[in-house]
């Protein structure tokens, strides 16, 4: 039986966004950032722990369409417990990933899963705007919008 990776992803994507990890509030976030896509009704609020140079915790609150939420759910997965400057370069790596011209760029990670939104571009900011999001937060705060 031979599986189809475009399964395989979108099942992913389903499973994150039904069962989200890392949803909810931290009570004492050292940074916190809301995202909003008006565009497609995304909002979403990111809140971090850091602790010294390490991201000791990482949560988010989201309401919006699968995409948004499962990527929101598979980052959060993959910074938590990373050294900060570790934590960006996932962010920028990913962010060059989804908005790359490439139809494939080889990746096998989960992240791969959400590859497939660079061929619909309103559909790359409901990927992005957790991470731009998690970004601000890691920054001290802020609004962060996508048109």
């Amino acid at each position: 039986m031979r599986v189809d990776l475009r399964d395989l992803y979108q099942e992913i994507i389903l499973d994150h966004s039904r069962s989200p990890r890392n949803s909810g509030r931290l009570e004492r976030p050292s940074g916190e950032a809301h995202g909003n896509n008006p565009l497609c009704g995304d909002r979403i609020t990111v809140q971090v722990e850091v602790q010294g140079e390490r991201v000791a915790n990482v949560r988010f609150e989201a309401r919006g369409c699968a995409i948004s939420v499962a990527s929101a759910s598979m980052m959060t997965e993959l910074i938590k417990g990373k050294d900060v400057t570790e934590a960006r370069k996932v962010f920028e790596d990913f962010i060059a990933r989804v908005t790359g011209s490439d139809d494939d760029d080889g990746g096998t990670d989960e992240l791969s899963a959400l590859m497939g939104v660079r061929k619909f571009p309103a559909r790359v900011k409901c990927a992005t705007l957790p991470w731009h999001t998690f970004d601000a937060a890691l920054q001290g705060g802020g609004e962060i919008t996508t048109e």
